[in-house]
């Protein structure tokens, strides 16, 4: 048996947000603890783990939903068991069944987001296969947890109800992969439908969403290049409104990363990428073409969330270099430039809610440049984090017609974490 927590006090500050509808100016006291209790017996594991997510500070201006709020919730309760050579030598099975947290491939579409204030979390089963010549795969059934209250008011005020899962939203589908398959590269292939439907009192798009791709990727190795690259493409079906009546629409969208990196031999393993992202928009006709990203991370690539939260996997083209170090142990730290664009300039700009459905104010978005320092104050047990990002906003931001007043961006995020 193993107990295990953490608790993570942040303190973050934005100037001139880029969303609409919320204050130019704003700052928010953030708060996450968390505790796991884990039995452990020969091939089985039995784990409870609980999340208490709360904020303080904020006003009805304040962007507080249930990314940041969820008070006392068992976001995981799971039992796993273990089978050797289930399908013969070296083979290895593992089933997995319960409510569980997932980060699955690249955690782009699948992921239990760390960054922000609450996490993502599942209910069904999972299974994973290793097998010989470095083939491995995951399998899910998963009603994907809706956080509760949703409502503002009961969110604010971080009032206490169990989050629910039903039939009503489903993800089902799982990854391939295979290491060594060209060169030191591993391929993996990725299918997930997510099912969604109205439910009392709380109307939907109706997504019914298969998302299929592939993704080469050569991990980081000092004195050599690496890369990887990831295509997904997105069909199915979607209600145009949360009416009841409203119409379907084709669904047709695309995402693409790519990175090349190079890593120097050197102690503080220095690291220097080029990275692209593109994300498809939605544009007036027939199919809808806006990408979305599912249950996917943002913070690891864009941008932070929290109170900026504008830069993720929708309506997007961004380019930018990326340098990260290990000075020592206790100490890591990445910078990162990205131009970014508008896949489509009549769509609303990635999750800012910045639009001009006309086109005409341009397609380029602004500048970002965004930096993170972590140092353990204390081996293991307490580490601080600053996270700092500013966005000159472009044509784009500054000319959209809803698109909100003031110049520049400025985001500041310190954190403190206690592990015990």
């Amino acid at each position: 048996m193993t107990l295990t927590g953490s608790s993570r006090l942040r303190y973050e500050v934005i100037e001139n947000q880029p969303r609409v509808g919320f204050n130019r100016s704003d700052d928010l006291l953030n708060l996450r603890t968390t505790f796991l209790a884990e039995y452990r017996k020969v091939d089985l594991r039995v784990a409870v783990e609980l999340y208490d997510s709360r904020v303080w500070g904020g006003d009805a201006g304040t962007p507080i939903t249930t990314n940041e709020v969820n008070a006392l919730e068992p976001v995981q309760a799971y039992a796993a068991a273990d089978f050797g050579n289930a399908f013969g030598p070296r083979t290895k099975l593992t089933l997995t069944a319960g409510r569980m947290m997932l980060n699955l491939g690249s955690r782009r579409l699948v992921a239990a987001d760390d960054y922000r204030n609450t996490t993502n979390s599942y209910t069904g089963l999972r299974t994973d296969l290793s097998a010989p010549m470095g083939w491995k795969a995951t399998l899910i059934y998963m009603l994907p947890q809706q956080r509760r209250p949703d409502d503002p008011a009961a969110v604010r005020d971080a009032r206490l109800r169990l989050d629910r899962e039903s039939f009503d939203l489903v993800l089902w589908g799982g990854q391939i992969t295979r290491a060594k398959t060209i060169g030191p590269a591993m391929l993996e292939a990725t299918y997930f439908h997510l099912g969604e439907r109205d439910a009392p009192g709380r109307p939907t798009r109706d997504r019914s969403l298969d998302t299929f791709g592939g993704r080469i990727l050569a991990d980081p190795r000092p004195g050599k290049f690496d890369v990887e690259v990831e295509a997904l493409y997105q069909a199915g079906s979607i209600s145009a409104s949360l009416a009841p009546t409203a119409a379907r629409q084709r669904v047709s969208a695309s995402f693409v990363h790519a990175d090349l990196g190079y890593t120097f031999a050197s102690s503080w393993q220095p690291r220097l990428s080029a990275e692209f992202d593109r994300a498809s928009g939605d544009r007036p006709g027939g199919r809808y073409g806006r990408f979305d990203p599912l249950f996917g991370m943002r913070r690891a690539e864009l941008a932070p969330s929290g109170l900026y939260n504008a830069v993720g996997r929708a309506n997007i083209a961004a380019a930018g270099l990326r340098f990260e170090a290990t000075p020592g142990k206790r100490l890591d730290l990445f910078a990162a430039y990205r131009a970014l664009w508008l896949a489509d300039r009549r769509d609303s700009f990635s999750t800012t809610g910045v639009r001009d459905a006309s086109g005409q104010a341009g397609d380029f978005a602004g500048h970002q440049i965004e930096g993170r320092l972590r140092y353990w104050l204390i081996p293991t047990r307490l580490r601080f984090e600053y996270d700092g990002l500013i966005l000159a906003k472009g044509r784009f931001l500054r000319d959209a017609p809803n698109a909100p007043g003031g110049g520049t961006t400025r985001y500041h995020s310190f954190n403190l974490t206690a592990s015990f």
